[in-house]
C-alpha cells in the first residue's frame, strides 16, 4: 500500500534538491530563495486539510475513499514534472512550482490517512515507518539520478546565465513517470475498507445538500476538528514550528553553503547537495524499520527527541567541513532524524484522533508543517540578509539551533493512555 509514496517522494526529493538550483540558474538572488518557495507552505496549508476533510466524506464503490484524490494529484504532479526543466524564465518556474505543489499535496494527505485507515493500532508504527522507508527510497532515487546525470552528461561545461543545464532534465522525466505509475500500483493493488452504514448515510446526506453547502462543508469540518483537537496535537505543533522552519532553511541553503565553503559552481554545489540528500535518505531507508522496536521499548517521544538532537548536531558540523566526502558523515545523524520525523509523529497522532476524522486531522497535522514553512519563507530572507550577513554558514547554524529547540519540546509529547474512540 505504500508503493505510491515512492513516486510522491521522488517529486519532493526534486523539490528539495533541484528546484532551488534551477531558480539560481534562472537568475534568482540567494536571499530571494525563501520567498520563491512559498508555494509549498501556502498550497499545503490550503489543499491538504480541505482534501482531508473531503476524503473523510467520500466513497465510491469503484475508486474508494482516498484514492480519487491522490490519483488526481499524481496526474497533476506528473505533468508539471515533465514541463519543469523546460522553464524559460524564473517567473514561469515559480508559477509551475505552485501547480506542482498543489498536485503533490493533493496526493500526500489522503495517502497518510489511507495507511491509517487500513491498519489496526498495533500495526500503525510499522505502517508509518514503512512509509518513512519509502520516503527515503523516493528521495534517494531522485537525488541519485541528479548525481548520476550530472556525472554522465554535466561534464565541466561552463554554466550559461539564464539557462537550465540539459543534464537535469532526465531526473524530472523519471519523476513524471514514477509519480503516476507508483500511485496507479497502489490504486489497483490495495482495496480500501468500505465505510460503515452510519458513515454511508452521512455521506449520502452531504451529497444531497445544495451545492453551496457542500462546498462549505469541508471548511466546517476543519473548524470543528480544530475546536475539538486533542492537546497532544497542540504540543506537536510547537515541535513542528521549529523543526520544519529549520528543515526549510537546510533545503534552501545547502547549495549556497557549498558554493561558499567549497568554492563550487552552482552545478557542482547542486550535485554535492544531491549527494548529501542521497546519503541521509539511504540511512533513512535502513533505519526506518529499526526505529519500530526502539520506539516500543523506549517510547516514541524519547527516540524522536534524540533523533532531532542528532539532526541539530549534524547541522552544527556541516559548515566546518570542506572535504566533499567527509561532509557526508554527519548525514548519518540527519538520516536517523529524517526517519523519525517521517514516521513517529504520524503514529502518535493516529493513536489520539478518532478514526472517522483521521483524514481531516492528518490535514491539520500538515497545516502544522506548512505554517512554519510559510513563516520561514516570509521571515528568513530578511533574517539571512540583515542579521546573518548573507552568509550560508550562519543560516545552517541558525537551523541547528532550531532543531535543538524542537528536540527539547519533543520531550513533552506524552501520548494519552486513554485514546479517543468517538
Amino acid at each position: 500500500m505504500n508503493v505510491g509514496f515512492l513516486g510522491i517522494q521522488y517529486s519532493f526529493g526534486l523539490q528539495q534538491t533541484a528546484i532551488n538550483p534551477i531558480f539560481l540558474y534562472l537568475g534568482a538572488p540567494e536571499d530571494m530563495l525563501p520567498i520563491l518557495n512559498i508555494a509549498g507552505p501556502v498550497t499545503g496549508l490550503i489543499v491538504q486539510p480541505i482534501i482531508g476533510a473531503m476524503s473523510d466524506k467520500t466513497w465510491s464503490n469503484r475508486w474508494g475513499r482516498r484514492k480519487p484524490y491522490f490519483l488526481i494529484g499524481a496526474l497533476l504532479g506528473s505533468l508539471c514534472l515533465f514541463i519543469f526543466p523546460h522553464s524559460p524564465v524564473l517567473w514561469f518556474a515559480v508559477g509551475l512550482l505552485w501547480i506542482l505543489d498543489v498536485g503533490n499535496n493533493m496526493a500526500m494527505e489522503p495517502y497518510r490517512a489511507f495507511v491509517g485507515d487500513k491498519l489496526p493500532e498495533k500495526q500503525l508504527s510499522l505502517g508509518y515507518q514503512m512509509q518513512s522507508l519509502f520516503v527515503g527510497a523516493g528521495i534517494l532515487l531522485a537525488n541519485g539520478s541528479i548525481v548520476l546525470f550530472q556525472y554522465l552528461f554535466g561534464g565541466e561545461s561552463v554554466e550559461e546565465a539564464g539557462k537550465i543545464p540539459q543534464w537535469i532534465y532526465y531526473s524530472f522525466y523519471i519523476g513524471a513517470f514514477l509519480s503516476l505509475t507508483t500511485i496507479l500500483w497502489s490504486v489497483f493493488k490495495t482495496p480500501e475498507i468500505p465505510p460503515s452504514d452510519e458513515e454511508l448515510e452521512e455521506i449520502k446526506e452531504i451529497n444531497s445538500l445544495p451545492f453551496g453547502q457542500r462546498i462549505m462543508k469541508p471548511f466546517k469540518e476543519i473548524a470543528d476538528a480544530i475546536k475539538d483537537m486533542p492537546k497532544f496535537m497542540w504540543k506537536i505543533g510547537a515541535v513542528y514550528l521549529f523543526q520544519w522552519y529549520a528543515l526549510f532553511i537546510y533545503w534552501q541553503f545547502t547549495t549556497p553553503l557549498f558554493k561558499l565553503t567549497m568554492d563550487y559552481t552552482t552545478s557542482e554545489a547542486a550535485s554535492q547537495a544531491a549527494k548529501m540528500s542521497f546519503t541521509y535518505n539511504t540511512v533513512t531507508m535502513f533505519v526506518a524499520l529499526a526505529l519500530v522496536p526502539l520506539t516500543l521499548k523506549f517510547g516514541g517521544k524519547k527516540i524522536y527527541a534524540v533523533s532531532l538532537l542528532g539532526t541539530a548536531a549534524a547541522l552544527f558540523i556541516i559548515p566546518y567541513i570542506s572535504d566533499p566526502n567527509l561532509v557526508l558523515v554527519p548525514m548519518i545523524l540527519f538520516g536517523v532524524g529524517w526517519a523519525a520525523m517521517m514516521g513517529i509523529p504520524y503514529t502518535m497522532v493516529s493513536k489520539v484522533v478518532p478514526q472517522e476524522r483521521r483524514g481531516v486531522y492528518m490535514g491539520i497535522l500538515n497545516m502544522m508543517i506548512v505554517i512554519p514553512m510559510f513563516i520561514q519563507t516570509l521571515s528568513f530572507g530578511p533574517i539571512y540578509k540583515y542579521l546573518l550577513g548573507d552568509n550560508a554558514v550562519n543560516a545552517m547554524l541558525f537551523a541547528g539551533v532550531f532543531f535543538a529547540i524542537a528536540a527539547f519540546l519533543a520531550m513533552r509529547l506524552n501520548v494519552p493512555k486513554t485514546q479517543v474512540t468517538e
